[in-house]
């Protein structure tokens, strides 16, 4: 964490802004990128992040792809317009080629899945600033924990309803309890 604070110490602008739904998640890394150097602007909705970027557009911004209101990509276009050399790192809870190719042709300058490290979203965003690639992750999500994420996911959108979820996951009832009767797999 050092070496990522040193860096976001040695920037000329600070600003970023988080926009997710989930007010937990977007707290935690709003704190997370807060105890790194950043100066913090969180939102929870397209409407809320459109705004603070016509109000001061900031230097870097991590937005969450599915919003209630709208699509994560709706801002980027907005922070491109405003500020274009912005850097943008996008999170989902639904990685696909599609969006991720979307995504980066919007202007994002990285695609990382949730939950996302704190330290893996600076890398992002200081590597975007230097102009590479970020380094893949150090502790990168096991497969089990993968799919534990994405069925939590899905079940959560089906308003924890354990039959819609089984059904749309392709998944037999019971096998589905059992999984979320255990512990996230690490």
């Amino acid at each position: 964490m050092t070496d990522i604070s040193a860096a976001i110490a040695a920037l000329a602008e600070k600003s970023v802004l988080v926009l997710d739904d989930d007010a937990p998640l977007r707290t935690r890394l709003g704190r997370a990128l807060e105890q790194r150097g950043f100066e913090v602007v969180l939102v929870g909705s397209v409407a809320e992040a459109v705004q603070a970027v016509k109000e001061k557009p900031p230097a870097f911004a991590v937005l969450d792809m599915r919003l209630e209101d709208g699509n994560g990509l709706q801002v980027v276009e907005t922070i491109q317009a405003v500020r274009p050399d912005a850097r943008v790192v996008m999170l989902t809870g639904y990685g696909n080629i599609a969006t991720a190719v979307a995504a980066v042709k919007a202007g994002a300058v990285d695609y990382l899945p949730k939950p996302a490290d704190a330290d893996d979203v600076a890398r992002a965003l200081l590597a975007a600033r230097e102009g590479g690639s970020p380094a893949p992750p150090e502790n990168p999500m096991s497969a089990d924990r993968v799919r534990w994420e994405h069925i939590q996911r899905v079940y959560e959108l089906c308003g924890h309803n354990i039959s819609e979820t089984a059904r749309r996951l392709n998944m037999h009832r019971r096998t589905l309890q059992r999984i979320l009767a255990k512990r996230a797999p690490r």
